[in-house]
C-alpha cells in the first residue's frame, strides 16, 4: 500500500460528528458560563481551574502515555498512537485557555491576593513567599507550557517523516526524546499539580500528590482513546490495527492504572492519617464532612471497585461496545475525583457543587475536544511507517 494512497483515504464521519458536537456544546457551555462570571466572578474562576486542570490533564496524559508507548513499543500503541498524538498537538489551546487563570490568580489562590484573614494560612504564606509568589508562579507555568510544546512538536514531527518509512535513526530519536521527555514530564507535571492545585491551601503538603496527577492524567487520557478508539475502529485499515487483541491490551492498561490511583491514593490517605500532624489532617477533614464524605465513598467503589472488578473479565475487554462504556464511565469518574481534590478547598456555603461547575466543564471540553477532532483529521489514523503496521496491512490485504 503506498503512503499517499493512505493518506488520501477519508475521515471516519463519527470524527467530523464529534468536532461539531464538541464546538457547538462548547460554545453552548462558554456562553452560559460568562453569564454566570458576571453574577459570581468568584465562583467563576474557581469553577473555571476545575474545568482547566481536567482537559489539561487529557492533554499532558496522551503525551505520557505517547512516550509510554515509543519506550516500550507493543501493538496497544499503534492502534491509538495517532489519537495520542492528536491530543499533544491541542497544547496551544491550552495555553489560551490558561489566560483565564492568570486573570483570575487573587480570586483563586490565597497567596496571591490580599492578605489572608486565617492566621495560619498568612503565616504559611510568609514562609513559602519565595516560591509563591505572582512572577515566579507565572514563569513556572510558561516552562511547564514550553516543555510540553517542545516534547510534543518534536516526537509529532519525526512521527509524520516516518510515515514514508521508519529507519533505525528516527526510531533511536523518538526513544531518546521519550525517556529524557518522560523525565522532564514527571518533574513538571508534579511541579504544576503543587502550583495549580496543592497551593489551594498553602499550609498543606504531600509527597503522593503530585504522582497522583501523573497517574490521573494518564488514565483519563487512556480512557478517553479507549472511547474514541471504539467509535472509529470499523473505519478501513484501522479495523486491522484495532482488533480485539488491542481492545484486550488497552483494558489491561486501564485497570493497571486503575489499580496504581488507588494504591497512590490509599498510601496518601495511610501516611497522613497515621502521621496525625495538624498541618496534614485538617486537608482530609474537610473531605470527610457535609457531601463530600459520600463523594469519597462514591470514588472508592465506583473510581476503583466495580471498575476493577469489571475489568477482570476477559471478555468484557474484548467487546468494543463493553469497554468503551466502562472507559466513558472511568472519564466521568476521573473529573469527580479531580472536583474531589480542589474544589473543597474554595470556601461554599450549602452544597459544594455549582452550575458553573458543569457548564465550564463542558464549555472548555467542547473547545478542546473540537480542537482534538480537527487534528485527527490532519494525518492517517495510523503509523504507516512502523514494519509492524505494515505487516498487519499486508496480512490483510488492506
Amino acid at each position: 500500500m503506498s503512503t499517499a494512497s493512505v493518506t488520501s483515504l477519508p475521515v471516519p464521519e463519527q470524527v467530523d460528528v464529534l468536532q461539531r458536537r464538541a464546538f457547538g456544546l462548547g460554545a453552548a457551555g462558554l456562553i452560559a458560563s460568562l453569564v454566570g462570571a458576571l453574577v459570581s466572578p468568584t465562583q467563576f474562576f474557581h469553577s473555571y481551574l476545575f474545568a482547566f486542570l481536567f482537559w489539561n490533564g487529557i492533554a499532558i496524559g496522551c503525551l505520557s502515555l505517547l512516550m509510554i508507548q515509543h519506550l516500550t513499543g507493543g501493538r496497544w500503541g499503534l492502534a491509538i498512537r495517532r489519537l495520542l498524538e492528536a491530543g499533544t498537538r491541542t497544547v496551544p489551546v491550552l495555553v489560551l485557555l490558561f489566560l483565564p487563570v492568570v486573570f483570575g490568580l487573587k480570586r483563586i489562590y490565597p497567596w496571591a491576593g490580599s492578605e489572608p484573614s486565617d492566621a495560619t494560612i498568612r503565616h504559611a504564606v510568609a514562609l513559602k513567599h519565595a516560591y509563591l509568589n505572582v512572577p515566579f508562579f507565572l514563569g513556572r507555568a510558561a516552562f511547564y507550557f514550553a516543555v510540553w510544546f517542545l516534547l510534543a512538536h518534536f516526537l509529532n514531527r519525526v512521527s509524520l517523516e516516518t510515515d514514508a518509512g521508519m529507519d533505525l535513526r528516527r526510531e533511536r530519536l523518538m526513544r531518546s526524546i521519550s525517556g529524557g521527555g518522560l523525565l522532564l514530564m514527571g518533574l513538571t507535571i508534579t511541579f504544576m499539580s503543587m502550583d495549580w492545585a496543592m497551593s489551594l491551601d498553602p499550609r498543606w503538603f504531600s509527597t503522593i500528590y503530585g504522582m497522583l496527577f501523573m497517574i490521573g492524567t494518564a488514565l483519563s487520557a487512556l480512557a478517553l482513546c479507549i472511547v474514541v478508539i471504539t467509535r472509529i475502529m470499523g473505519t478501513g485499515p484501522l479495523s486491522v490495527v484495532a482488533n480485539a487483541d488491542t481492545l484486550h491490551d488497552l483494558g489491561k492498561l486501564m485497570l493497571a492504572f486503575i489499580m496504581v490511583w488507588a494504591y497512590f491514593s490509599y498510601s496518601q490517605f495511610l501516611i497522613i492519617w497515621s502521621g496525625n500532624l495538624p498541618e496534614e489532617i485538617p486537608w482530609y477533614l474537610r473531605r470527610f464532612h457535609s457531601a463530600w464524605r459520600f463523594v469519597g465513598l462514591f470514588l472508592v467503589v465506583f473510581h476503583f471497585a466495580v471498575p476493577f472488578l469489571i475489568l477482570l473479565s476477559r471478555d468484557v475487554k474484548r467487546r468494543a461496545r463493553t469497554v468503551g462504556m466502562v472507559a466513558l464511565w472511568i472519564l466521568a469518574v476521573r473529573a469527580l475525583d479531580l472536583y474531589w481534590l480542589v474544589r473543597p478547598e474554595f470556601p461554599a456555603t450549602g452544597f459544594p457543587f455549582h452550575w458553573l461547575d458543569v457548564t465550564l466543564a463542558v464549555g472548555l471540553g467542547g473547545v478542546w475536544l473540537g480542537a482534538f477532532a480537527r487534528q485527527l483529521k490532519t494525518r492517517p489514523l495510523l503509523p504507516l511507517g512502523d514494519p509492524e503496521v505494515r505487516q498487519m496491512l499486508a496480512e490483510a490485504g488492506a
